[in-house]
């Protein structure tokens, strides 16, 4: 999870790889009205994320495998939304500077997501909490060290203890 530019899709992609996991991009459950907003430069609303993640939601639920889903779930409604359907869904939370992020997606032509609605999402996401199972990972440096972090953090993950939510 994480905002545009956080390198979801390229480093859910390199984990699946690693697990031998099925990757799915969240960004390709878009119903075309969202792309569309998107591409325009007009943020999403809740009213329009809800559909997706009941997508997304239901993708995962429907998985008996081990599976990466790159979706940014900025929000803990949007996270809660997806754990009622996939209970044992692990998020890992890509951080980096607002730099960074503008950085990279500026470097993405053709990418539907323009940087201009960077600060949006940053407005939106509402980081992890003590009590969602996950993980905050940092983004700074090359894929071969974040997915090394990544793994460290999935090694460290504990559920959350029952009562403690």
């Amino acid at each position: 999870m994480g905002v545009s530019g956080s390198g979801k899709s390229l480093i859910g992609s390199g984990l699946a790889a690693r697990r031998g996991w099925a990757f799915i991009d969240g960004d390709d459950l878009h119903p075309e009205l969202n792309v569309a907003k998107m591409t325009a430069g007009i943020p999403l609303t809740d009213d329009d994320r809800w559909p997706w993640l009941d997508i997304v939601s239901a993708t995962l639920a429907g998985s008996t495998d081990g599976i990466v889903m790159a979706c940014s779930a900025l929000r803990r409604a949007y996270r809660d939304r997806i754990r009622a359907a996939a209970p044992d869904a692990v998020f890992l939370e890509l951080t980096g500077s607002r730099e960074l992020l503008w950085q990279r997606m500026s470097a993405r032509p053709g990418h539907f997501m323009p940087a201009s609605l960077l600060d949006s999402q940053l407005a939106t996401l509402e980081s992890l909490a003590p009590d969602e199972a996950g993980a905050q990972v940092s983004i700074e440096g090359g894929p071969a060290e974040v997915l090394d972090r990544v793994d460290a953090a999935l090694r460290d993950e504990r559920p959350p203890v029952p009562g403690t939510e």
